[in-house]
């Protein structure tokens, strides 16, 4: 699966936004690839008009063939609120905690296999993600960029939704790393989160 967060983590529930998606070109295309679709992606709000419903309907080709004889309604609904990755210069939300993905990894749609969603902890294209703002998470190598080290701040990176290190007294600094460590292969098993990760605490806030 497409993550980038281990599973230790002190979150807690009033720190996590609720009510806005991913942006629709930044979802992931199965389960089983990675991108900005994936969990632990640093984030920035992309829009956010009080103005309009909070859910639209649109037509969309992910539904498929929607123009059939008798079909009067066919629709995707879609959080109005968006995010998208964050990048060095930007002010970040917080953290996803969960994947967005359209397929899963045999090329099903998620949208008619909710259930294959659900065991993977993914969400559908539109849906609303939860973002942490502030606790501490264990970083999988792949929501690294660069090498980071005990006590250093942390930023966001110029590659979008990674985190990189700082020095303490950085103006965009929101975070410091508690604590690295190496994963490798154990005999004949690949570690599919082999690499260096980090325990870090931030606070978007």
């Amino acid at each position: 699966m497409a993550k980038r967060l281990l599973p230790y983590r002190v979150i807690n529930p009033y720190d996590v936004v609720n009510g806005f998606a991913l942006e629709d070109t930044y979802v992931n295309n199965n389960l089983s690839g990675t991108g900005f679709g994936d969990e632990g992606v640093l984030v920035a709000i992309s829009s956010a008009n009080l103005s309009l419903d909070p859910v639209s309907f649109s037509a969309d080709s992910y539904l498929g063939k929607t123009n059939y004889n008798a079909v009067g309604w066919n629709q995707r609904p879609s959080t109005t609120r968006k995010v998208a990755p964050a990048a060095s210069g930007t002010l970040p939300l917080g953290v996803t905690l969960l994947e967005t993905a359209l397929y899963d990894e045999n090329g099903q749609y998620l949208t008619r296999y909710a259930q294959k969603a659900d065991e993977n902890s993914a969400l559908l294209k539109g849906q609303a993600v939860p973002i942490l703002t502030r606790g501490e998470i264990t970083l999988a190598p792949g929501a690294i960029d660069g090498t980071l080290t005990v006590g250093q701040g942390i930023k966001p990176s110029t590659t979008s939704g990674k985190f990189t290190g700082c020095a303490v007294g950085d103006t965009q600094r929101f975070g410091q790393v508690m604590g690295t460590g190496f994963r490798g292969n154990r005999g004949t098993y690949a570690d599919g989160y082999s690499g260096v990760y980090a325990h870090v605490k931030f606070d978007c806030k």
